[in-house]
């Protein structure tokens, strides 16, 4: 459905552009922005790759597990079915590490694997479980300390200040990470 709706909006774009004479301008803006999401693809791979990299480092110093270790009671709070010996542990602790610096396509691979052991473990296969949708909500809430991403686009357009919006970014991410615990806990409760 989505596909007709952006077809029919480039289309009449195209069409009212032709219409008013402005297809010169339509197609300078074309050939503009695909300039510019180049810049910003190959600005942002190196930002993904300094980062992944950092977290599999991490991950080979030891530095994940002892973080899995130390989240243990958080992981049993928020999945209490899921058994701390599953790799899925070890995944959704990583994921929950990229996430709260900020780095969320550090954390899509993690998030990945996570709902593969997640759906391992579950006994309806057709249907997503309680972990499952658990580990989506928290991961859609995405507390963050530093925002990592954001703060690299307001510096690659040359922002005055490109930090400053991590204040905001705490309160924020904090606010819509307790919210989604809340829910969780709540139809967590509604579910039995």
């Amino acid at each position: 459905m989505l596909n007709y709706i952006w077809g029919f909006m480039i289309l009449a774009g195209i069409i009212i552009a032709a219409w008013t004479g402005k297809l010169p301008d339509v197609t300078n803006a074309a050939i503009e922005s695909s300039q510019e999401a180049v810049n910003v693809c190959i600005t942002m791979l190196g930002i993904v790759s300094m980062w992944s990299g950092l977290i599999r480092i991490a991950e080979k110093a030891g530095i994940v597990e002892a973080f899995t270790k130390k989240t243990a009671p958080l992981i049993k709070f928020l999945f209490p079915t899921l058994p701390l010996k599953s790799k899925a542990v070890k995944y959704i602790s990583t994921n929950m590490i990229a996430n709260i610096l900020g780095l969320g396509w550090a954390a899509t691979p993690a998030g990945l694997m996570a709902m593969e052991e997640l759906q391992k473990l579950n006994k309806k296969k057709d249907t997503a479980s309680r972990d499952m949708c658990t580990f989506l909500i928290i991961n859609m809430s995405s507390l963050q300390i530093v925002t990592i991403s954001i703060i690299s686009d307001r510096a690659m357009y040359n922002s005055q200040n490109p930090s400053e919006i991590i204040a905001p970014g705490i309160l924020a991410t904090l606010i819509s990470t307790v919210a989604a615990v809340i829910f969780v806990k709540i139809a967590g409760k509604a579910a039995e």
